[in-house]
């Protein structure tokens, strides 16, 4: 009993790190996406 509830245990967080990865790295490429933008519009308006 204590061998699986270690074993769900690790499986979780596991998980919960990779998802929380792949989070961060999109939240990264939207706010990389969006500087990118405004840069755009800035050399736009020059």
């Amino acid at each position: 009993m204590k061998n699986n509830f270690l074993l769900i245990l690790a499986a979780l967080f596991l998980a919960t790190s990779v998802l929380g990865c792949n989070m961060f790295k999109g939240a990264g490429e939207d706010i990389e996406n969006a500087g990118a933008s405004i840069q755009r519009t800035v050399e736009h308006n020059d």
